[in-house]
């Protein structure tokens, strides 16, 4: 089992930080933060650089991307500015986040040392069961109707847009002329 490398709260490192264990900062970082294990940001710390690792969980200030090959979870103390990428993202009520958030890829299975691996799985609840209104009665299919008449019988197959009303003037009637107006 790998140990936890510290970063004291009177702690300030100015560089970047590489390892492959699982890193905590407590105090101020100005660089970037890279591990192949968990890194955890206090709520008292912060970091001004990039932060990667398996599980990234802020609960302090990140000035700069966070990614996670597992997950990336933010606490409800956790000011940010950058974006976030895991497969995984947790935010709390109460963080504050600026950037992007994106879920890529799929997690890979929980390592042993996880600590999802170490509480016991939660039963879930079954989906809620949905009542749905039934089915409208299936309508008959039309019958076949008969051969179409000739255009203009009164009894056509199709029915067409009633016709227009026009009043009926007299064939060779003149209408009035509409006398000017004087301005």
């Amino acid at each position: 089992m790998a140990q936890t490398s510290v970063i004291g709260q009177t702690t300030v490192i100015r560089g970047n930080v590489r390892g492959d264990g699982s890193i905590e900062v407590l105090g101020r970082v100005e660089g970037d933060v890279v591990t192949s294990g968990d890194i955890v940001v206090g709520d008292e710390a912060s970091v001004q650089g990039n932060v990667s690792g398996a599980s990234v969980r802020i609960a302090g200030v990140v000035s700069g991307d966070m990614t996670g090959t597992e997950s990336v979870v933010l606490g409800d103390t956790a000011r940010t500015v950058g974006d976030l990428r895991a497969p995984r993202i947790g935010i709390a009520e109460g963080a504050v986040i600026r950037g992007t958030v994106q879920t890529e890829g799929e997690a890979p299975p929980a390592r042993a040392t996880s600590r999802a691996a170490a509480e016991p799985e939660r039963p879930r609840r079954a989906p809620a069961r949905v009542e749905r209104p039934a089915a409208p009665p299936a309508r008959k299919p039309a019958a076949k109707s008969a051969p179409a008449r000739a255009k203009g019988s009164a009894k056509s197959s199709r029915k067409s847009p009633p016709a227009p009303v026009v009043p009926a003037i007299a064939k060779g009637a003149r209408g009035r002329k509409k006398k000017a107006r004087r301005r």
